[in-house]
């Protein structure tokens, strides 16, 4: 019985990769189009929704969406989620209306079609280098200033230890937040693990919940309440997790 969940884990696998080309090679002169101006962006983050959806449902799975806050089509907002699956890629492109762009690290560019696109549409950070970190301010200020809003996975990584329910935060969020004065939103994802951990021979289709958590504002505060911010949106997820 073990070797059917084998064969059928195998399979499943490839058939994500699968899912994340098709979509890919039927939208290419469209989605290359939408990248050789700033203003195209808007398009490119509609067909990069619908890319999102697409391969959610292509894997059988299904989710759900409760929010505290619903947020302004017209700001600009630090979005922060747990990471644990490279599935809270799609589903925050799935949840999240407001164009935002994804901070990552570079080495995704290595994935074939994805990379070339994520290459040009995200900001890359090479987190052992502190001159790629301070480039992730200079280019987070451009896309603020186009009234994008910007995401983070702040645990900086998925740990090796799947036990891990949620990994300490780095960081470069919360200084982003604080110097641009924009409102955190922090996401939940408590089941992505489960149903597609980064675990080969696991997961199963089935249904996965997102959460919106209550905004935390920043306005007013400076880089000295970096440590309490942090600590306050880590709690606030923590929190959710547990209680999922």
């Amino acid at each position: 019985m073990r070797g059917i969940h084998y064969i059928f884990w195998f399979f499943w696998r490839i058939w994500f990769y699968v899912l994340m080309a098709l979509p890919i090679l039927v939208m290419f002169p469209f989605l290359v189009v939408s990248i050789l101006t700033e203003r195209g962006y808007p398009y490119f983050f509609k067909m990069a929704r619908i890319w999102a959806k697409f391969i959610l449902f292509g894997m059988g799975f299904r989710y759900s969406l409760t929010q505290e806050v619903v947020l302004n089509p017209k700001k600009s907002y630090m979005i922060v989620a747990n990471h644990t699956s490279m599935i809270d890629i799609m589903l925050m492109l799935a949840i999240i209306k407001n164009p935002f762009v994804f901070v990552g690290k570079k080495e995704l560019v290595r994935i074939p079609l994805f990379g070339f696109f994520y290459k040009r549409t995200c900001i890359l950070v090479d987190r052992g280098s502190a001159k790629s970190r301070q480039a992730v301010f200079e280019a987070a200020q451009q896309r603020i200033n186009r009234g994008l809003s910007v995401c983070i996975f702040p645990e900086g990584g998925v740990p090796d230890d799947e036990t891990i329910i949620l990994d300490q935060f780095k960081d470069g969020a919360f200084r982003l937040a604080l110097a641009h004065q924009i409102p955190i939103v922090p996401i939940t994802f408590p089941d992505n693990k489960k149903r597609f951990s980064f675990t080969f021979f696991s997961g199963s289709p089935g249904k996965m919940r997102a959460h919106i958590g209550e905004l935390i504002d920043t306005n007013g505060l400076d880089k000295d309440a970096r440590k309490p911010l942090k600590e306050k949106v880590y709690q606030s997820i923590l929190k959710r997790l547990l209680q999922s």
